[in-house]
């Protein structure tokens, strides 16, 4: 008699959230940051260790790759290509698809993982002195080893001084890249020995050409929208265009608008819709948004322009020290594991004026 086939246990595939940026062949908006790069390795003085600063959400990861395919792929020994965008390499180049595909043999990138005690994501020590040994060999295949700090602000206190003796005393033909959105947290020895490029946030034309292309099934007043809140961070735009990012803002907006009338009765419904994720995201998605608008109208009050009605309902002042207070709270409620609908029941009774 046959025996009945076993059942097979399916196997699941750990997401890669690195892959669409390693595999990004388009950089907007940072001309002159990739032309700078491109310039220094071609001189044949390339500068051991950079910073890309900016937002998060800009491209600074992405520029960290692009310059490491090209570099990797031997372009600073080749002649330019005439009209080619500088760093640019083809999708179909072997370099590229093996860094695409994360197995390329001289790159390593370290990214923030959850920590020891499960709370928040840093890049731990091991990870740090891991790369530091993989500076230190000979490259593979001939070239450069390459090694990008993506979100160089969480690296912990250890993993930061193991980095800063390989920038002390760098091997040769090896590259060290750390991308930040808070450099004012990294070390003032790491900051003194790395060559720092600031990235700004993307002008309207270029965050339109690409929210057009990422995102055609939105509608031109909805690419406004999302442009307008992503405040020039590509990376932002889509998250928030993938985390229903307009219905929050929709809510953020109804919340703001009607301060003035002091009207609880939505506060439950709209607490139980945005904490109604496990995952966290729509809440972490509406206090930041909320703080944004805060920030914005406090801006272009303190420039002279007119802010929104609701900011006349309490002082400058008070404002941001509401902004710091959700901060706080938005921390202390994800680090903690608290409550999110409590805890934005508390942010609607901060925001409401008294009587």
């Amino acid at each position: 008699m046959s025996r009945a086939p076993r059942a097979t246990k399916a196997v699941e595939v750990e997401e890669d959230p690195d892959l669409p940026v390693r595999s990004n062949p388009d950089l907007l908006g940072h001309d002159h940051a990739a032309a700078t790069l491109e310039k220094a390795a071609r001189s044949g003085r390339l500068p051991h260790a950079w910073m890309a600063a900016g937002p998060p959400g800009i491209g600074k990861a992405t520029l960290g790759y692009r310059f490491a395919r090209w570099l990797m792929a031997g372009m600073a020994e080749r002649d330019p290509v005439p009209g080619a965008a500088s760093l640019h390499l083809p999708e179909e180049h072997p370099t590229f698809r093996r860094i695409a595909a994360g197995a390329h043999a001289d790159l390593r990138a370290l990214r923030p993982n959850t920590g020891d005690g499960g709370v928040k994501k840093v890049i731990r020590v091991d990870d740090a002195r891991a790369a530091i040994r993989f500076m230190a060999m000979t490259p593979a295949e001939g070239g450069w080893r390459f090694v990008l700090v993506d979100g160089a602000e969480l690296l912990q206190p250890q993993a930061a001084n193991a980095l800063l003796k390989t920038l002390e005393e760098p091997p040769p033909r090896s590259v060290l890249m750390l991308t930040t959105a808070a450099p004012d947290r990294l070390l003032p020895t790491i900051l003194s020995r790395v060559r720092r490029l600031d990235l700004s946030p993307l002008p309207d034309a270029a965050m339109e050409t690409l929210l057009r292309r990422l995102q055609p099934d939105l509608n031109p007043t909805e690419r406004d929208a999302l442009a307008r809140i992503a405040q020039g961070s590509p990376g932002r735009a889509l998250m928030l265009a993938e985390g229903e990012g307009l219905a929050i803002q929709a809510m953020v907006d109804e919340v703001l608008n009607g301060l003035a009338q002091g009207d609880r009765r939505r506060w439950h419904a709209l607490a139980d819709g945005v904490a109604a994720k496990r995952d966290g995201s729509s809440f972490a998605t509406f206090v930041a948004l909320l703080r944004q608008a805060i920030s914005s109208a406090v801006r272009s009050a303190a420039r002279g322009q007119a802010p929104p009605p609701w900011l006349a309902l309490r002082p400058l002042a008070e404002w941001s020290t509401l902004w710091d207070s959700l901060g706080r709270l938005a921390s202390e409620t994800d680090g903690l594991s608290l409550d999110r609908k409590q805890a934005v029941l508390t942010a609607l009774g901060w925001l409401t004026p008294k009587r």
